[in-house]
């Protein structure tokens, strides 16, 4: 293989995200050619409405997986947090890189945290999972649809349209743009989406040569986190249409799970965690969904699916 071509969305944090792994597979194979193809999604075309109106998760993932079946690319590189539980027949993440900052932050020029925000605030975000956690915690916000790249929404609260955004400290970090978090929120408060913080490359199935130059990109430890918060994600069918959140930590051989499922307002959270052997990632995951599915989650998914 001469040429290894990496499909990317155009966006910055996307280019800066292929960027980075280009840079990791020259570090290893000096020699290897590798190019960019960047490709524009339906989440990046548009931007007028909520993601739960026009088909949640897979908006932003379908044409780079489209590339690869046509062989137009070799692999597309993602934020996983956007990718869907079940990927399209004969493709497969193949690598998950170690994860940055899984939390979430409060983007507002005005206030130093959450709680000194004025009663009322006009709060961004385009996440049903963002918008029901702050429901939960502060019934008084207004929550406002706010979509775009993170330049495109920072400058949308810095002018003044939004007293406030809640943004990931992943893709600000990664931009350098940390100066603009007012607040870490706390996972007491704002449980990450599945798999925020970690970047994957999908690749074909049974293309070895590939992956061959990706393999030392592989970071074991985010790797089982992510089958474990994964299988919530699969489990409880979740997507952008469903305000589900999912974080897992590893301690030696252990994995602690926590997820949740949210009435959209806020009015209902169904909150469960566990733990086991890394081994039994899956099995940990399906565990947790399931006791959120028997305890309330699945009356809200019912009630979501209704719309």
């Amino acid at each position: 293989m001469s040429t290894l071509r990496i499909g990317t969305r155009g966006s910055r944090l996307a280019l800066w995200q292929a960027n980075w792994v280009r840079d990791q597979i020259l570090a290893r194979y000096p020699d290897l050619k590798v190019e960019l193809i960047p490709i524009k999604t339906q989440g990046d075309i548009i931007l007028d409405r909520p993601l739960a109106e026009i088909g949640g998760k897979g908006l932003f993932v379908k044409e780079l997986e489209v590339a690869m079946l046509e062989n137009r690319t070799d692999m597309a590189v993602h934020s996983m947090k956007d990718v869907p539980a079940i990927l399209p027949e004969g493709l497969e993440i193949s690598v998950i890189t170690q994860r940055e900052s899984p939390r979430d932050a409060l983007i507002s020029p005005g206030s130093a945290n959450l709680e000194t925000l004025p009663k009322g605030a006009v709060i961004g975000t385009s996440s049903l999972r963002r918008g029901a956690q702050l429901k939960a915690y502060r019934p008084d916000l207004e929550i406002r649809t706010l979509r775009g790249n993170v330049d495109t929404r920072l400058k949308k609260v810095t002018n003044g349209e939004y007293d406030g955004a809640i943004m990931a400290v992943a893709g600000l970090k990664r931009l350098q743009l940390e100066a603009h978090i007012a607040q870490e929120l706390p996972f007491s408060v704002m449980l990450p989406a599945i798999a925020q913080g970690a970047i994957g490359i999908e690749t074909r199935m049974g293309d070895e040569a590939t992956v061959a130059y990706l393999s030392h990109l592989q970071h074991d430890e985010t790797y089982d986190c992510l089958i474990a918060e994964r299988e919530v994600l699969h489990k409880l069918e979740g997507n952008c249409q469903i305000p589900v959140a999912g974080y897992c930590t590893v301690d030696q051989n252990q994995l602690h799970l926590e997820a949740l499922v949210a009435q959209p307002e806020g009015l209902q959270v169904i909150r469960r965690e566990a733990s086991a052997p890394r081994h039994n990632a899956r099995e940990l995951g399906e565990g947790v969904a399931q006791q959120i599915l028997e305890e309330g989650g699945s009356k809200i998914l019912q009630t979501l699916s209704t719309f």
